[in-house]
């Protein structure tokens, strides 16, 4: 297993390469920085500390499915959905199947529509993302970090190739136009310069100031 020191270097060599958002702590910007929830949000367990990958090895993995699911409910902030996504990311690599079991009853949940646009709205956003996610999980492990059990499968089963999350995200965009701005920055960190930068700059534009959104914008270059 390398250090983190150098997975790091290779995250940031390897996000500047597919021009990913410009984040302080560089590297697949939905897995390599932690996402400000706020003290009281109610996330997956996490051992103490400020890196990346910080998965508590007493939490029970048979859960997560579970446990995943319960924290994507509908009135949970989107920056709170993302930092639990990218925690459930980081258990499920563990377990290609748990991985795919957990992102298939992720997809399977937009395929009852829901009387609540922003409800809807939030089902094709956690679709979209975890996708997304998954695959920066495995940008880096196919650049030569491997995960601790010395092997990488990846996580999107092959049914579910594939999705789009961007454009999954983009639907929820159209269904929700109230959380617009939190959209646009995961929005943002899932694409590629130019749109980065445009997706940036809304996100900035409506982030009143000591939200979450704004103390998670402060690590970007909002140009």
């Amino acid at each position: 297993m390398i250090s983190l020191d150098r997975s790091f270097h290779i995250a940031a060599v390897l996000a500047a390469g597919l021009g990913l958002a410009s984040v302080a702590s560089a590297g697949p910007p939905l897995i390599c920085h932690p996402f400000t929830t706020g003290t009281d949000a109610p996330v997956l367990p996490w051992a103490e500390g400020t890196e990346w990958h910080l998965p508590l090895p007493g939490y029970d993995r048979a859960s997560l499915i579970a446990d995943t699911l319960s924290l994507l409910s509908a009135d949970a902030p989107i920056l709170v959905r993302m930092e639990n996504m990218r925690r459930a990311t980081i258990y499920a690599e563990e377990s290609p199947a748990m991985a795919a079991a957990l992102l298939s009853a992720v997809v399977e949940r937009t395929k009852t529509k829901p009387a609540d646009a922003r409800a809807e709205a939030l089902e094709w956003f956690d679709a979209g993302y975890l996708v997304e996610t998954y695959r920066q999980l495995g940008l880096i492990y196919q650049h030569g970090m491997l995960p601790s059990h010395g092997r990488w499968t990846s996580l999107v089963p092959a049914e579910l190739q594939g999705l789009d999350g961007y454009a999954l995200v983009q639907k929820a965009v159209a269904l929700a136009p109230d959380s617009r701005a939190e959209l646009d920055f995961a929005s943002a960190l899932m694409t590629r310069e130019p749109l980065t930068a445009t997706h940036l700059r809304r996100a900035a534009s409506s982030a009143a100031a000591g939200s979450l959104l704004a103390q998670n914008l402060v690590h970007y270059d909002v140009r």
